[in-house]
């Protein structure tokens, strides 16, 4: 199931017709209360969520999401006619998987929707990466450090998960954006390093294995431990 928030009413029809007609399920919400109350009833597979909304705005939903145990893994894509870089960036480092701007092609739109589908789907996937005192679990979502277990947002997992799965590999600031985003987003970039700053806090004593290479990106220090 999919929710799309969306006051108005046109284009909320029309997202869920496309959604529908590709062979999603997905349901129209016109406004945050139908949001909280459709979540109180079920978890949906990803959340469109427009910005600018009646009582409440999209920044807002967005962090109450992430900041929610019950929510933050549920991915989002903000969905919006606001086109200033600022607003993109605010979004992506709010935890936000993708932001796609109004007026958008329904066949970008579905495939957006395919790609965050994609990257957040890891069920059966049993596999433990480990990089010294570091592991990571992708199917159950899971990172311990130096045996204790960290929490991370949706974003700082599949950004470690990326550079673990890479292990002694530079990955330059736009192959970070691409895969963890979906697109190079404008040759933005600071949202990279801001991200990997948040995730090194959260490793602690580990997170001098993500290293920096100046002037290229990061890459996960090839040390000892296993690829699963």
């Amino acid at each position: 199931m999919i929710f799309c928030v969306e006051d108005d009413n046109n284009i909320r029809d029309l997202l869920v017709y496309t959604l529908e007609t590709t062979g999603f399920h997905a349901k129209g919400l016109a406004d945050p209360l139908e949001l909280w109350q459709a979540l109180a009833q079920e978890e949906p597979e990803l959340i469109l969520l427009d910005i600018m909304l009646p009582g409440e705005d999209g920044y807002s939903i967005l962090d109450k999401l992430k900041k929610s145990s019950g929510t933050r893994d549920i991915p989002v894509i903000m969905v919006t006619a606001k086109e200033a870089e600022f607003d993109k960036v605010r979004a992506l480092e709010a935890g936000a998987d993708d932001y796609i701007t109004k007026p958008f092609g329904m066949m970008e739109f579905i495939a957006r929707v395919k790609a965050v589908l994609r990257r957040s789907s890891r069920h059966g996937d049993d596999r433990e990466l480990r990089c010294e005192e570091l592991s990571i679990f992708p199917g159950r979502h899971q990172v311990y450090s130096n045996d204790q277990p960290v929490e991370l947002t949706r974003k700082e997992f599949e950004l470690l998960l990326y550079l673990m799965e890479n292990r002694g590999i530079v990955m330059t600031r736009d192959q970070i954006l691409c895969h963890i985003w979906g697109y190079d987003f404008d040759g933005e970039t600071r949202t990279v390093d801001v991200h990997v700053r948040t995730l090194r806090q959260k490793l602690g004593d580990t997170g001098r294995l993500i290293e920096t290479v100046r002037g290229v990106g990061y890459r996960m220090a090839d040390k000892g431990g296993n690829q699963g």
